[in-house]
C-alpha cells in the first residue's frame, strides 16, 4: 500500500512538473531582463548583444539591458550570472574564449562552464583579420614575419584579454612561423586598437566589427583574414595563406548561456525569440556591417557545439604551449 501511494505521489509529481513547465514559458519574462557582456561597451559583441536586446525588449514588453563587465578573461561577467536565480532574467554572452579555451589555459577557474551554466542560443560566428598600423612596417605578412624572425621578442601583439581567441590565435601564428613576440592584453579593445594604429603595439587578430572605426578612417589595415576563403563582402582582403602566411583559422562565435537549473521552458522560449530576431532584416544587415555569420539553432545545438570546440582547443593549446600568465 505504502509503495502504491508514493508511485501515485510520483506520477502526480511528474504531472505536475509537465504542467507546470510551459507555463513558466509563457509568463517569463515577468521583469527587466540583463545580459552580462565580458566586453567594453564600444566592443563588436557588446555592440550587437544591444541590437538583439533591443529586439527582445520589444517581443517580450520588459526592459532588457546588456550590461558591459570587461576584463578578468570574462571571469566577472560569468561570475555574477553563475550566482543568478536560474529563472532566465539574468543572462551572459560567452564567446569560445570563455566556455572552450580558458578550461584549458586556467588551472583554477571560478567557474565551471559545463555544471554552471546552460546553453540557450548562438548568435554569430565571424572570422579573425591580421590587422596592423595602415603606415607600419607590418602591411604584409611576410612583412611580419621577417621582423619577427629578425628579433626574436622584439615584436608585440595585442589581445582583447589573456585566453581570447585572438591570444590563442596569436600563439598559434607564432608556433606555425617558427617566431617568438611579446604578447600584450588589454582589459579595452578600443585602448588595444589605438596602441596598433599609434605603432605601440605591432598587430593583432581582431574581428571586423571591432577594428571598423580605424580601418575606415584610415589608420589600421585589413592584412589578411585568417580563414580558408576570402570574404564575400571584402573580397579584396587575401587569406593569411594567400598572402604569404601560414594556413590557419582564427574565429570567434558568440552565444547566450543561463545559469543551470534554469527552466528549460524558459530556455526554449529565448531561444526561439532570439532566433527570429536573427532573421529580421535590419539585424541581418547589422551582422553584414560587422562581418559576423548568422549561426542559430537549438539549445541541444549549441551544447554539442561547445563539446566539439572545447576538443579543438584542448589540442590547440596543447600544440602551442599557451598558457595563461
Amino acid at each position: 500500500m505504502k509503495r502504491d501511494r508514493a508511485a501515485c505521489v510520483f506520477l502526480l509529481a511528474i504531472a505536475w512538473l509537465a504542467s507546470v513547465s510551459p507555463a513558466l514559458g509563457q509568463t517569463f519574462p515577468n521583469h527587466a531582463v540583463k545580459i552580462e557582456a565580458p566586453y567594453s561597451a564600444g566592443a563588436a559583441p557588446a555592440i550587437f548583444a544591444r541590437v538583439v536586446a533591443d529586439k527582445l525588449a520589444k517581443t517580450w514588453s520588459q526592459p532588457v539591458v546588456v550590461e558591459p563587465r570587461p576584463g578578468g578573461s570574462g571571469f566577472v561577467a560569468l561570475e555574477a550570472v553563475r550566482k543568478a536565480p536560474p529563472d532566465g532574467h539574468e543572462l551572459v554572452v560567452v564567446s569560445n574564449a570563455h566556455v572552450a579555451i580558458n578550461p584549458w589555459l586556467y588551472k583554477q577557474l571560478p567557474y565551471d562552464a559545463d555544471k554552471d551554466f546552460a546553453p540557450v542560443v548562438l548568435l554569430y560566428r565571424t572570422p579573425f583579420f591580421l590587422v596592423a598600423a595602415a603606415d607600419g612596417p607590418y602591411r604584409t605578412v611576410p612583412a611580419l614575419i621577417a621582423a619577427a624572425k629578425a628579433k626574436p621578442e622584439a615584436v608585440s601583439y595585442g589581445s582583447s584579454y589573456v585566453g581570447s581567441p585572438s591570444h590563442l590565435g596569436s600563439a598559434e601564428f607564432e608556433y606555425l612561423t617558427g617566431t617568438k613576440m611579446i604578447h600584450v592584453p588589454y582589459k579595452d579593445q578600443s585602448q588595444m586598437y589605438v596602441a596598433i594604429a599609434n605603432g605601440d603595439v605591432g598587430w593583432a587578430f581582431s574581428t571586423l566589427g571591432s577594428a571598423l572605426p580605424l580601418v575606415k578612417s584610415g589608420r589600421l589595415k585589413l592584412v589578411a583574414v585568417a580563414a580558408k576563403h576570402r570574404l564575400a563582402s571584402l573580397p579584396d582582403v587575401p587569406t593569411l595563406a594567400e598572402a604569404g602566411g601560414p594556413d590557419m583559422v582564427v574565429d570567434s562565435w558568440l552565444a547566450v548561456m543561463a545559469p543551470r537549473g534554469t527552466p528549460q521552458a524558459v530556455i526554449d522560449k529565448i531561444n526561439a525569440d532570439v532566433n527570429r530576431a536573427l532573421g529580421e532584416p535590419d539585424v541581418q544587415e547589422n551582422l553584414k556591417t560587422f562581418g559576423f555569420e548568422a549561426a542559430s539553432g537549438t539549445p541541444a545545438q549549441l551544447g554539442a557545439f561547445i563539446v566539439g570546440e572545447s576538443k579543438r582547443f584542448a589540442e590547440l593549446v596543447e600544440r602551442t604551449g599557451a598558457k595563461a600568465d
